[in-house]
């Protein structure tokens, strides 16, 4: 099918064309012409740009008309359909032969050459050379502006001028006056055959109805001209017998159908249809009037600046069974949204669904980097996931950004249909390019988006990724293709001699930006986020007002146990030449109250504790924590500072400071305060609040309200309501941190008490009976539990007489670590049974698989 079309957009690759009727197709830049495509074929094989091979940009305008044929229609991941054009003149002119050539045919040709008199030109007809001298070339490109010369590929309307030895060599002209002025007649033998869109016939009308109307041209031809291709001045007033001047919109040989369009644009070849303005593209318009109702194609309304517009049936309404005829009567108005612009129409293309009216995004201007967008997975491939946006807006997250670690088998995290939330890395409306991340740390990130050079300030704190890590450091990645170096000496406060082994590809960090130079687009930058005060700032402080200074509420310091204390541990903050001394409470060693008192138990004084965060500054002494969820959450900025950054839904981290009968107060970093009520404490019926929540647990509230006058906060602490979505994820990510944790504390236990170490839940041990209490329970000694106390109760005991002195088989139940207990069995049932006993490395390594 041979169709006119209008270029709408030109990248380096494709054409975008608008056709007729609201649709559009796309031109690959291999279906240009075969000169073109053997410039481009002699370029990859040599490996280097060639300079007589131009870009589409620079051969091709926005605005031009062309003559198209359809090569293919292909159906997209979404069920849609692109139409696949080609504008090749040997594809375009394929009807036409040497000797059908005549005087004031109007056809596609390409350059092929530039010659000293003039240029080759291909028209796609076999057995003929084609020339256009210069004269009948330069009134062309003065008025088009692009330079001194045809290019090679460049698609020219082409008027034949002369034609010799019966149509072997035709002389051209593409004089804009010579083209406008040309119309299509019966001397020059059109057929059926190799009849071509872009001509302008006279035609007389044989029939006219709401839908259009029938005319006969070039003597024996039938067109129809539909509704959208009447002139709009003149749509009432056309009659039978009536001589209009027309352009053939389009061909399709097999059907014997060919389509004209009477708007004004078109009746002079060579014409270009107006335009539509790019700010009104995705305007929402309340009121547009039906100025007409075809109940097999859709409505036409005026706009509220008088101009018209179309909707497709399926624009109508949100469904078909939804559908209402009567309600575009004439006269009714509705809201709608402008969609698009069909060149070939002049005439806007507007939706009335109420979820394309109300859709964030609708062309790939809309969005920018640092956007976070909800998409719909298209696909799964090797190089990533491609991700549908909005209608006609698609996305690819690459392999290395589908989470904040490498999956290896992506396909059983994502299926296809999933609704995803992504963040925008970058986006080229010209090239239609989306690049998108699915890492939790970036989407949820509330640091500022880095996208350009010029806002890379020294001091600058934001998140960026890893692409590559070598023994010069390690180069990082923000939004819109902005990166930057972390050289050597700025990986860490430690000296890092293999940066490869620390840091890895993907990896999401914070980053303090050190200096940049825009113009040369060079960032350096740090991963050491703190800064100590100048020396022109310390002889100002007293010894408490330096320690305010030094230390900032969130940053991470290692220290040294320097004191046991019954409550917690007196420390002093490693690397620091002041001595600071920190105290870390018993209940901020773990997010896991259990383990706070097991760690307070094991470590001992001279131990060093990594990774410890400044909480807060309290009379005297520095607060610290060891708490890894709330660490984390002060260094995902997934925090507030101040009362007025408090928001109702707010999921915040922080942990019980007090238990109260009528509910619970929970405190989180920078010393903002909120309570749960007891009816807002658990999913569950709360008759005793203590028996729900301990002081120093670490939990997850939602705020449900503020009083700003009262400057008080209600939270809610429900696991229904505190989940962020991903709750199989938190599960497993509070499984690792615990069992890293219990490997932790069994290491310590290792040192000091070797015999609990070696004692587990499941084993079988060889014990003395000691003594035999009046209760009926009994202790035990052993070589291999010197320093424990080994009991069972009467229970576990079973039905054996014992006495002190007589050897027994036990079976470990459990051992308390703190009070140095071990709780056995004697029963016969479980000596019998070979369990299956999990050691502590096997559960650590399945957590950290179901993370990855």
């Amino acid at each position: 099918m041979l169709l006119l079309g209008c270029i709408k957009e030109v990248t380096d690759y494709e054409l975008a064309v608008s056709l007729p009727n609201g649709l559009s197709g796309f031109v690959p830049v291999t279906q240009i012409s075969d000169a073109y495509s053997k410039l481009l074929t002699k370029q990859v094989a040599q490996g280097e740009l060639l300079e007589e091979l131009n870009s589409l940009p620079d051969i091709f305008s926005p605005g031009t008309l062309v003559r198209c044929i359809v090569t293919s229609i292909e159906k997209r991941d979404d069920g849609s359909r692109s139409v696949k054009l080609s504008i090749d003149p040997k594809k375009v002119n394929r009807g036409l032969s040497s000797t059908a050539l005549a005087v004031g045919m109007l056809l596609s040709g390409s350059v092929v050459s530039v010659e000293d008199h003039g240029y080759l030109i291909d028209i796609g007809v076999t057995g003929t050379h084609a020339f256009l001298p210069h004269q009948k070339a330069k009134n062309y490109i003065k008025a088009v502006k692009k330079g001194s010369d045809l290019k090679i590929g460049q698609n020219l309307n082409c008027l034949i001028v002369e034609v010799k030895n019966e149509g072997r060599v035709v002389c051209l002209s593409i004089d804009r006056s010579e083209v406008a002025a040309s119309i299509a007649t019966e001397r020059q033998n059109w057929a059926l055959s190799n009849l071509l869109p872009g001509l302008v016939v006279k035609a007389r009308v044989q029939k006219v109805d709401p839908l259009g109307m029938k005319v006969i041209f070039l003597s024996y031809f039938t067109g129809i001209v539909d509704f959208m291709h009447m002139d709009p001045e003149k749509s009432m007033s056309y009659s039978p017998d009536q001589v209009v001047k027309a352009c053939v919109l389009s061909v399709h040989p097999t059907s014997r159908a060919v389509r004209l369009t009477l708007r004004p644009p078109f009746l002079h070849a060579g014409g270009a249809p107006r335009q539509l303005s790019g700010q009104r593209l995705g305007a929402v318009l309340e009121e547009a009037t039906v100025k007409a109702f075809y109940k097999q194609f859709g409505a036409v309304f005026e706009l509220d600046d008088g101009t018209l517009a179309f909707a497709r049936l399926k624009h109508l309404s949100k469904t078909r069974k939804s559908f209402k005829p009567g309600a575009f009567k004439e006269g009714c108005k509705h809201k709608c949204r402008i969609i698009d612009y069909s060149l070939m129409d002049e005439m806007c293309i507007v939706s009335l669904k109420h979820q394309i009216i109300e859709a964030q995004f609708l062309q790939y201007q809309d969005i920018h980097s640092g956007d976070v967008v909800q998409g719909k997975v298209l696909s799964l491939k090797p190089i990533g996931m491609k991700v549908k946006v909005a209608h006609g807006i698609r996305g690819l997250v690459p392999s290395l950004h589908l989470s904040d670690v490498i999956l290896k088998q992506p396909e059983k995290k994502y299926n296809i249909g999933d609704e995803v939330k992504c963040r925008v890395l970058e986006c080229n409306p010209g090239g239609k390019k989306l690049i998108l991340t699915l890492k939790k740390s970036l989407i949820q990130s509330k640091l500022p988006v880095l996208s350009n050079y010029e806002d890379a300030k020294p001091g600058l704190i934001t998140h960026g990724f890893v692409v590559c890590a070598r023994e010069f450091g390690c180069i990082v990645k923000f939004y819109n293709d902005v990166k930057g170096l972390v050289p050597k000496n700025e990986l860490g406060s430690e000296p890092i001699s293999c940066p490869d082994k620390v840091f890895y590809e993907g990896q999401v960090l914070k980053v303090m930006v050190l200096k940049c130079e825009p113009e040369q687009e060079r960032l350096l930058l740090s991963f050491r986020l703190s800064s100590k005060p100048g020396p022109e700032d310390k002889w100002k402080s007293t010894p408490k007002e330096k320690q305010k200074v030094k230390y900032q509420i969130g940053e991470v310091v290692d220290v040294k146990i320097l004191k046991k204390k019954d409550n917690g541990l007196e420390v002093s903050i490693l690397e620091d030449e002041d001595n600071v001394v920190g105290w870390i409470p018993t209940l901020h060693l773990s997010d896991f109250v259990a383990t706070s008192k097991l760690l307070w138990h094991c470590l001992q004084e001279g131990d060093v504790l990594p990774r410890v965060m400044y909480l807060s500054d309290k009379g005297e002494r520095i607060i610290l924590s060891r708490k890894s969820a709330v660490i984390s959450a002060v260094q995902e900025e997934q925090i507030v500072r101040s009362f007025s950054e408090i928001q109702p839904g707010m999921l915040l981290t922080g942990y019980v400071r007090n238990v109260m009968p009528f509910g619970v107060f929970v405190e989180f970093p920078f010393g903002v305060t909120g309570l749960a009520p007891k009816v807002s404490m658990s999913d569950k019926f709360v008759t005793d609040t203590k028996d729900h929540f301990v002081v120093g647990q670490t939990v997850i509230a939602k705020v449900m309200s503020i009083d700003e006058e009262k400057q008080r906060v209600l939270l809610n602490l429900k696991v229904s309501e505190c989940s962020s979505g991903d709750s199989a994820a938190e599960s497993f990510a509070l499984l690792y941190q615990y069992f890293k944790e219990l490997k932790e504390i069994r290491n310590l236990l290792r040192r000091g008490e070797p015999s609990i170490y070696e004692l587990v839940p499941g084993k079988r041990v060889h014990l003395v009976v000691q003594d035999v209490r009046e209760d009926g329970s009994a202790l035990f000694s052993s070589s291999s539990v010197t320093g424990l106390t080994v009991t069972a109760t009467r229970y576990h005991l079973g039905d054996k007489n014992i006495a002190p002195g007589e050897k027994r088989k036990a079976f470990v139940l459990h051992v308390d670590a703190i009070t140095s207990k071990v709780y056995v069995s004697l029963r016969e049932e479980l000596l019998k049974q070979r369990p299956k006993r999990v050691s502590m490395h096997s559960v650590f390594e399945f957590v950290s698989f179901c993370l990855s």
